[in-house]
């Protein structure tokens, strides 16, 4: 998988964790303010970036989604005609990680139209949540309209994402990282896991499985909000997905380590390989519940 997008989504993640909260709730008096949730709680940046790292990229899932000869669909990806509606910090950081994964899809397959789309509605909820100043979205627009420059286009993202996580890093704001991350991650399960209900495939289900690690790590980071009711549906939704992941299995099978070729130089390789066991029945239940509870997070 190419680095690029794997920095992409890290700084994302982590800078938006940095914001500042914007606009209104519909109950604002009930919505507890970030200083408050944050008391007291640190979650380092490193574990922060673990997590992400740990997340099947959207261009990873995306890219295997291509490989199997599926189609683009815009069934797998969230419209950006609801972006006017979002108008709290949570829905704003949520959806700002969803629309990041969409972005990705988006790529992998040389949508370059739809992609202005998808930079306008991310410059519209980095404006509300206050680091718009940090993107040249007039130059990232240009870029996304032809396809040779995509590589560009993904340096400067990167670059203006790493100017905002300097700049906000040292706020505090893990709460909105963690909705950032939890956006982009509940999107690539989607995304896989509709493309597996069109078309099974084996390495799509091990992937598929291997997500019940990153549910749990980001579970144990957003229980840390519960005081906020919004943090309290999200982690009751995400909940049914536990119950059914914690069928899945998960083992290492040991391997010998084997000398390799890389580029001209030899290099030794573990041979360790991850065993993912995840019947078929469960699977489908995955399918049907990632899809509900994907739709709901995506309308908080």
């Amino acid at each position: 998988m190419p680095k690029i997008f794997v920095i992409l989504f890290i700084s994302l993640a982590v800078a938006a964790g940095s914001c500042k909260s914007g606009g209104q709730n519909d109950t604002a008096g009930d919505e507890i303010p970030d200083s408050v949730l944050n008391q007291g709680i640190e979650i380092s940046e490193e574990v922060m970036q673990d997590i992400v790292q740990n997340i099947s990229s959207p261009v990873e899932m995306a890219a295997m989604i291509k490989d199997l000869g599926v189609p683009f669909s815009n069934k797998y990806i969230s419209t950006t005609d609801r972006v006017g509606n979002l108008t709290t910090s949570f829905q704003q950081s949520m959806n700002l990680g969803v629309y990041a994964a969409d972005l990705g899809y988006l790529n992998m397959y040389n949508k370059t139209s739809a992609v202005v789309d998808y930079l306008t509605a991310i410059k519209t909820l980095s404006d509300a949540i206050k680091v718009g100043q940090f993107f040249d979205f007039t130059t990232l627009k240009r870029l996304a309209t032809n396809s040779k420059n995509l590589d560009s286009l993904m340096y400067i993202s990167v670059h203006s994402f790493n100017q905002m996580d300097k700049y906000l890093h040292t706020n505090n704001r893990t709460n909105l990282s963690a909705l950032m991350v939890t956006g982009v991650w509940i999107e690539g399960l989607f995304l896989g896991t509709q493309v597996y209900k069109a078309t099974p495939n084996e390495d799509l289900a091990e992937r598929i499985g291997e997500q019940k690690l990153t549910l749990d790590q980001l579970m144990l980071i957003l229980d840390k909000y519960r005081k906020d009711k919004q943090y309290t549906v999200l982690l009751d939704e995400l909940q049914k997905l536990k119950d059914l992941f914690s069928s899945v299995v998960i083992y290492t099978k040991k391997g010998e380590p084997q000398m390799v070729e890389v580029d001209g130089v030899l290099t030794i390789v573990g041979g360790d390989e991850s065993i993912v066991e995840i019947s078929p029945e469960l699977l489908s239940n995955i399918v049907t519940a990632t899809e509900q509870v994907r739709n709901k997070l995506i309308s908080l």
